[in-house]
C-alpha cells in the first residue's frame, strides 16, 4: 500500500515549544559519547554569570556541530533553527520537542523571526548557524547582513560558538568519520545587552564574521593533527572540480589519498596534515577553492557563464514527506535560476524563477541521502531538491556563481 502524499505547506506560524527537559540528559550523554573519542575541549570567555535569554551564533561545519553545541551550553537548554529535512527525518513532533524551529534555507521568513522573538521573550537561548549550510572546503561561508539587524532587534547578549575539528572529522564530500580528528570549541560573549545598544548593525556583522571565521586545514596543520584515513581524498573532486594546471573542469578524479586530472595527468597526494602535494609544490586546499571562485567571477564578468541542463526534482513542502516530481530543467544565468517542473497533481510543467537578488548563497550537497550531488532552491512554502541528469552540474560551481551574481545584483 503506497504512502499517502501530503502537500500542505509547513505551518510556519506554529509557536515552538521549549526544548523538553526530559530529553536533555539523553542529548548530553549522546553528545558526550560522540565527542569523547576526539578529545573535545571547550573554552568559555566572558560567560561567567551569564544566564538566558541570549542568542548563540555558531559556525557550521558538519553534523557534529549539533552535538558539540549542547555540551558547550550545558547546563542550559536551547531552541535551534533547523531546515525541514530534520523534521521529515526524525518526525515533526519529536523534533520540536528536541528544540527545533523549522525554516527553509536562504528565504525571508518573517514567521521565523516572530518565533525567534518568542523564544527570547520567554527566557530561553536561541541557537542560529547563520552560514545555513555545512562548509565545502573547511572555511567560513557567507553570513548575511540580516544577522546584525536580528541581534539589534532582539536586544539580548550575543554569544559566539566557534567550533574546530568538526569538518575534519567528517567533511560533507566524504562523511566517513576520521577518528584522529581533534575537536575544540570556544564560547564567547561577544556583546552584553548594554554593549549591543551602542553598536550598529554593521559593526555587529563585522564582529560576528571575524569571531566566527575558521580554517580547518590551518587548524589541522598548526595542531599537527595527523589524519591517516586511507581514503581521505576520495570525494574532494566535487569541491576541487577544476584543474589548476590545464584548466579543465570536472575532469578531476580521486582514489585513496590522491587527486588527479584525467585531462593532463597531473597528480596530487593529500598528506596526513591535509595538504595537497605535487612534486615539490605544496598547496593549501582552501586556496585552490578560492581560486576556483575567482575563475567563476571572471567567467561571469566576461559574459560567458551559463548553465542549462536536465535535472531530477523532489519537493519538500512540509515536515511529512518528500514528493518526487520527476525530470525537469534547470537554467542559471545572470538574472537567477529558472526551474521548469511539473508539480504533484498537475498535468503540465511551469517555470519557477529564483532571482539572483534573493539567492545570497546556495545549499550544496555532494551525496544527499545516497542519491548523489544536489542543490536546493526554496520559497517560503516549498523546497526543491535538484539532482543532475546532465553533464556539467557541479554544486560548488553553481554556488560560486549564485553568490557572485547576488553581489552584482
Amino acid at each position: 500500500m503506497s504512502k499517502k502524499i501530503i502537500t500542505k505547506p509547513f505551518d510556519r506560524e506554529r509557536i515552538p515549544p521549549r526544548q523538553c527537559a526530559l530529553f536533555l540528559p539523553v542529548i548530553w550523554l549522546g553528545s558526550y559519547l560522540a565527542a569523547m573519542p576526539h578529545g573535545l575541549k571547550i573554552e568559555k570567555h566572558r560567560m561567567e554569570g551569564l544566564k538566558p535569554p541570549y542568542i548563540v551564533l555558531g559556525n557550521h561545519q558538519a553534523f557534529m556541530d549539533f552535538l558539540v553545541t549542547p555540551l558547550a551550553l550545558f547546563p542550559h537548554r536551547a531552541n535551534y533553527i533547523s531546515e525541514l529535512e530534520g523534521f521529515e527525518m526524525y518526525g515533526g513532533e519529536f523534533y520540536r520537542r528536541l528544540g527545533a524551529l523549522g525554516t527553509r534555507k536562504f528565504v525571508n521568513d518573517m514567521a521565523l523571526i516572530s518565533n525567534i522573538k518568542r523564544v527570547v521573550e520567554r527566557g530561553d537561548i536561541i541557537v542560529i548557524y547563520p552560514e545555513a549550510r555545512y562548509c565545502n572546503a573547511g572555511t567560513s561561508t557567507v553570513i548575511p547582513d540580516s544577522v546584525g539587524k536580528l541581534c539589534k532587534m532582539l536586544g539580548v547578549p550575543v554569544v559566539i560558538l566557534n567550533m574546530k575539528g568538526n569538518y575534519l572529522r567528517s567533511p560533507i564530500w566524504n562523511t566517513a568519520v576520521r577518528r584522529q580528528a581533534r575537536l575544540s570549541a570556544s564560547l564567547t560573549q561577544l556583546y552584553t545587552a548594554d554593549e549591543l545598544k551602542n553598536a550598529s548593525a554593521s559593526e555587529v556583522n563585522t564582529a560576528v564574521r571575524k569571531t566566527l571565521a575558521f580554517d580547518e586545514y590551518r587548524y589541522q596543520l598548526e595542531n599537527k593533527i595527523s589524519i591517516t584515513y586511507p581514503k581521505r581524498a576520495e570525494g574532494l573532486e566535487a569541491v576541487l572540480y577544476k584543474c589548476p594546471v590545464c584548466g579543465a573542469e570536472f575532469k578531476i578524479e580521486s582514489k585513496g589519498a590522491a587527486l588527479f586530472c584525467t585531462d593532463c595527468g597531473t597528480h596530487w597526494e593529500m598528506d596526513e596534515y591535509g595538504r595537497l602535494i605535487c612534486g615539490t609544490h605544496t598547496e593549501h586546499i582552501p586556496d585552490r577553492y578560492e581560486w576556483q571562485r575567482e575563475e567563476v567571477k571572471k567567467e561571469i564578468d566576461r559574459g560567458d557563464y551559463h548553465f542549462a541542463g536536465k535535472v531530477y526534482i523532489e519537493s519538500l513542502p512540509n515536515e511529512y514527506n518528500f514528493i518526487p516530481l520527476g525530470d525537469g530543467f534547470l537554467e542559471h544565468k545572470n538574472s537567477g535560476f529558472y526551474l521548469t517542473l511539473t508539480e504533484y497533481g498537475d498535468s503540465s510543467p511551469h517555470t519557477e524563477f529564483f532571482s539572483s537578488k534573493s539567492c545570497f548563497s546556495l545549499h550544496t550537497e555532494y551525496n544527499y541521502r545516497e542519491k548523489g550531488p544536489c542543490i536546493t532552491l526554496s520559497d517560503v512554502d516549498n523546497t526543491y531538491f535538484i539532482f543532475p541528469r546532465c553533464e556539467g552540474f557541479n554544486p560548488t560551481k553553481l554556488q560560486f556563481a549564485a553568490e557572485y551574481l547576488y553581489e552584482k545584483a
